[in-house]
Parts: structure tokens; sequence; C-alpha cells
């Protein structure tokens, strides 16, 4: 049975990367900047201090205020959900409850990342504890077997952690398998939420049932996907797939030059500065930002951004 005060979610939801003063401190008037944007092009909500957002590399204080700026800036005209994973369980607990407190409109957590668990058991044991921590907002495992080494069997899983944590709301599945993603659709039916996190893949996700999803190249390119979304339910399906195609296009760059730190880059060339990463993270030299760009030239990724930021608008 779903959470009671959890609403099914719909819709893209960015996930926010971290941007950075000279220093190598936070530069937090970058979260109205990021935060206006997306809530102007239709996103339905933000994904704060995951994987994009270099949230494992944050100290709890400055995750602590990063979520407190989002959640204050948003005014809850789009949700905040707060990624609360921490190696220490303890420290992914106070993460939930400080979420809790400021009025987040859900948490999530990946698994123990150094310490992996041994098996499913011990999984789901060590969610439930975070899940406990904030009883009252609504809980999503962030499945990322890619990074954290650990995988799940979606038939057993679901079950029972839906069991033991009755904030359970649903998965924010990162994983190009598609097949068991559409199995967890079934699994959740109507209960659960399975949001998907493959950008390259969101066309084929939509066909098998996918209805919210959240993704880093939502931060600079959400009007290409939400006209591929438009596309899809009016039943242009060729004409998805084309554009769908634009976004692996520039996908192929991104993973070709680094995932976040050629993201980080494209985020800079659309207005907004980032700063360096955090190590051990790297950041582009000015050499690579400026090949990077050519290269997106090069496919047309802006013309494409252009034309559907207008469609879109229109």
């Amino acid at each position: 049975m779903r959470f009671q005060s959890a609403e099914k979610i719909n819709g893209l939801f960015a996930a926010a990367f971290t941007a950075y003063n000279s220093d190598g401190s936070i530069n937090y008037e970058y979260i109205s900047e990021l935060a206006e944007k997306l809530i102007a092009e239709g996103i339905s909500g933000i994904f704060v201090c995951g994987t994009n957002g270099e949230g494992l590399s944050l100290t709890i204080e400055e995750r602590k205020k990063i979520v407190e700026e989002y959640v204050r800036i948003v005014k809850g005209r789009i949700k905040v959900i707060v990624h609360v994973g921490h190696s220490s369980l303890e420290e992914a607990k106070k993460l939930s409850k400080h979420a809790a407190k400021i009025g987040a409109d859900g948490f999530s957590s990946v698994c123990a990342f150094y310490f992996k668990p041994s098996n499913e058991n011990v999984l789901i044991d060590s969610l439930v504890e975070i899940a406990n921590s904030a009883p009252n907002l609504p809980f999503y495992y962030y499945h990322i077997p890619h990074i954290t080494g650990v995988n799940i069997n979606l038939d057993t899983f679901i079950p029972q952690i839906a069991k033991k944590a009755m904030n359970f709301s649903g998965i924010k599945f990162t994983s190009s398998a598609i097949h068991e993603y559409q199995d967890g659709i079934h699994l959740c039916n109507d209960n659960f939420d399975m949001l998907f996190g493959f950008d390259e893949l969101l066309l084929p996700a939509l066909a098998v049932g996918a209805k919210g999803a959240i993704g880093s190249t939502y931060n600079y390119a959400s009007p290409i996907y939400l006209q591929v979304i438009k596309l899809f339910k009016e039943g242009r399906i060729k004409e998805a797939e084309n554009l769908q195609y634009e976004a692996v296009k520039m996908i192929k760059l991104i993973i070709k030059y680094g995932p976040i730190p050629s993201q980080r880059a494209i985020m800079e060339m659309v207005g907004f500065k980032m700063g360096s990463s955090r190590l051990p993270l790297q950041t582009l030299s000015e050499k690579q930002k400026n090949e990077l760009e050519s290269e997106l030239h090069g496919i047309g990724f802006f013309k494409v951004l252009e034309l559907c930021t207008k469609s879109l608008r229109e």
C-alpha cells in the first residue's frame, strides 16, 4: 500500500550540480539561479546532493545548507527530494531528520558503499534504519549499481522494504537494464514510483511505462526531453525517437570528456559559473572545454536546444 503522504511523481527532476567559489567553498547564490531556470522550463522537481551534486564529497553542514536553500527558494513550486546517502548510517539519519524538519518533499539514499551490504536482507535493514529516521517523509531507494556495486532483486526487494518501511515510496532506478525497470513498474503498480535515471534511455523508459525521471542532463537540456515526452504522448513516435537521438549524441560527448566534469562545463556554456569540482573529481581544462563546445556545436546540440525551448514556449 502506498505511503499516504506521497503523491505520484510525474515529469522530470533535475539532479542538481553544486557550484563552488574560487576558494573551493560552496557558491550558494547559484542555487537561486538554477532553481528559477528549472521552474521556468517546466521541470517537476530537483534532486539535491546526489551523485552529480557531489553530495558524497560535501560536509554534512554543507549538505544541510544546500538543501535549506533549495527548499527556501522553491517555496513549494516544485518538489525537492534530498539525497541523504552516506557511508555512516548515523550521518544519513541526521540528514534525513533535517530534510523532514525543513520541509523537503522526500528523501533518498544509496546503499552503504564502502562496507557494502553482504546480502539483500542486510541492505533492506540498513535502508529501513534511514527511512524510519524520518517516518513522515516519502523515502526513495537510490539504485545505482554501476557506482555502488550492489544489485537487487526487485521481486523480493520491493515487498520486503515496503513492509518494513511504511514511508517507502519508490525507487530511483539508475541502470540501463530496461527489462528490470519494466519489471519494477509492474511490481510497483500504482503503489510506488519507479523513477528512471538514465537520460539517454528516457524514450525507451517511457515506452515501458515511465512517468517520472531524475537525471543530470535535465539541468541544461530539459527542453529537449520535455519535447520528447510531449511527442511520445501525442503518438509521434518517430519524431520522438529522432529527438531522443539528439540527446544521445550529446551524451556520447559528455561520456567522452567525463560525465560530471563535461556537464559542469556545459552548465558554464549556458551561463552558470560552476567553479572547479572537488577532488577526486577533475575539472576540464580550457582546451578541453573549447573542444567539447566545438563538438557540441558540430552535432547541432545548441541549435536543437534552442528550437525545443522555443517550441515549448509556443
